[in-house]
């Protein structure tokens, strides 16, 4: 049942505003009339971007001061008890809302929430609809994980009935939406220190699709995604490389490492003929996802040809940095084995020389948990680098160091200092005395591995030869 804990409030207060999940939120509840204040510790693009749409910014730090005259407080799961605005709005008494809420609120506003899920590709397909809806003139309103160029940041509000949003399961984040369409992706094992084990997975995906009110969108040919919808009384539209699927892509055709072109399938008829300007073979997969959501969303197949032609990724999605001395330079949000896999398969179809690997495992649960797997993905690289995990909200309870993962991924060299920025010092001095005129090179993780990847830049611009 939905809350109405917004009701009568007028001041709503952001701890961490400029996080890429908080500022399209603000923006949001801006647009509606309330009086948006918030605090970050870091200045960033995005927080500029928040103080564009009329969102009041206190000066950088968290201070128990800055909720002053808040009567709704709105934080992330990342926030630490012990933060100052988070421990003063306890005492307070003000009403506190976690993200997650505050996200599944604002979807039951909208008659039609298109929400994408999956353990993989829900950026990349969250942004696919929206450059598409947006393209075809719908006024949308958008919540997505990474920034996409057309609407200039993360989030869009609009003035109609759609929302598109990025679905997470993180701790059954998901579960507190309010879908209309509901998409799900692919269902696989992360997230293991919640979820415990891939049952409890697909039970949690399984009640995300129960709670869609129009429609379930699922790849038919994941077991474990129709796992989760047999049954369920919910009109259910499949897509995928089977004929057996209602969406489907045919005459695939890879012109080139970058293009693709092929036919998109309704049934047995012709839908439209699309092309892609993003690597990757299994992105066309997820050009067929957004196209069937698109179109129950009231795009025509001439909006969804050129929506999709026009898209050239989210950030942090093989977003190609630049590049430097012959050595091309490319970073991506890739921080699953699977999705890692996917991503340097595509990598090794384009036409380098070699295909460099810098990974930084994120959270010592999923290192731990994942292990083999993320060594059997990174062997398809030419060349394995692997730099100190960043823990982000966890602590070391696994004992696990990136020296175990390198000891069963071959030939790999790691660094594992303990000072962050000495670690990333250390990763891109050996990077940039090795790589070679031709070479392709990767950060991967979700942590802030792209930082490595501007510093190697900077550092192959300053080498000799």
């Amino acid at each position: 049942m939905k809350s109405d804990i917004l009701s009568g409030k007028k001041h709503i207060h952001f701890i961490g505003v400029g996080g890429s999940g908080m500022y399209p939120l603000a923006q949001i509840l801006r647009s509606k009339g309330y009086y948006v204040t918030g605090s970050d510790n870091n200045e960033t693009e995005t927080l500029k971007a928040v103080r564009d749409a009329g969102v009041i910014v206190y000066p950088l730090g968290q201070r128990a001061e800055n909720i002053e005259g808040a009567d709704l407080i709105v934080y992330t799961s990342a926030v630490m008890e012990t933060n100052p605005e988070l421990a003063a709005a306890r005492k307070s008494g003000v009403e506190l809302l976690e993200r997650a809420e505050l996200l599944g609120l604002i979807t039951g506003d909208y008659p039609n929430a298109v929400c994408v899920s999956g353990t993989h590709g829900k950026t990349t397909v969250t942004s696919m609809i929206t450059q598409i809806l947006v393209e075809s003139g719908s006024d949308i309103t958008a919540y997505i994980g990474g920034k996409l160029p057309i609407i200039h940041g993360s989030g869009r509000v609009g003035s109609g009935d759609t929302m598109v949003c990025e679905s997470c399961e993180f701790r059954d984040h998901f579960l507190k939406l309010f879908p209309d369409i509901a998409v799900i992706l692919n269902i696989d094992e992360d997230h293991l220190d919640y979820f415990k084990n891939l049952d409890n997975i697909i039970a949690s995906f399984r009640r995300f699709a129960g709670n869609a009110s129009k429609a379930v969108i699922v790849c038919g040919d994941d077991e474990n995604s129709m796992k989760a919808v047999s049954g369920l009384d919910k009109d259910i539209v499949t897509f995928g490389k089977g004929a057996d699927n209602l969406w489907r892509p045919e005459n695939i055709r890879y012109i080139s490492g970058m293009n693709t072109e092929f036919d998109i399938m309704h049934g047995s008829e012709l839908f439209v003929h699309a092309s892609l300007n993003i690597p990757g073979r299994h992105n066309v997969l997820n050009a067929v996802a957004a196209a069937a959501a698109a179109y129950m969303s009231g795009a025509s197949p001439e909006d969804i040809a050129e929506g999709l032609a026009d898209f050239r990724g989210a950030g942090r999605r093989f977003e190609k940095y630049g590049e430097e001395k012959g050595v091309t330079v490319v970073d991506d949000y890739a921080h699953h084995p699977a999705e890692i896999a996917a991503c340097l398969t595509a990598a090794k179809e384009l036409d380098f020389k070699r295909v460099w690997a810098v990974f930084q495992p994120f959270t010592f649960s999923r290192t731990a948990l994942l292990m083999e797997d993320f060594a059997k993905a990174l062997q398809i690289a030419d060349v394995r680098v692997i730099t100190a995990i960043m823990g982000g909200r966890e602590n070391n309870d696994y004992d696990v160091h990136t020296s175990q993962l390198a000891a069963i991924t071959p030939d790999a060299v790691f660094f594992e200092e303990e000072d962050h920025d000495k670690n990333f010092e250390l990763v891109t001095d050996y990077v940039a005395e090795n790589a070679e005129a031709g070479d392709l090179v990767i950060t991967l993780g979700c942590g802030d591995v792209n930082k490595a990847a501007r510093l190697l830049l900077k550092k192959l611009s300053e080498r000799s030869i």
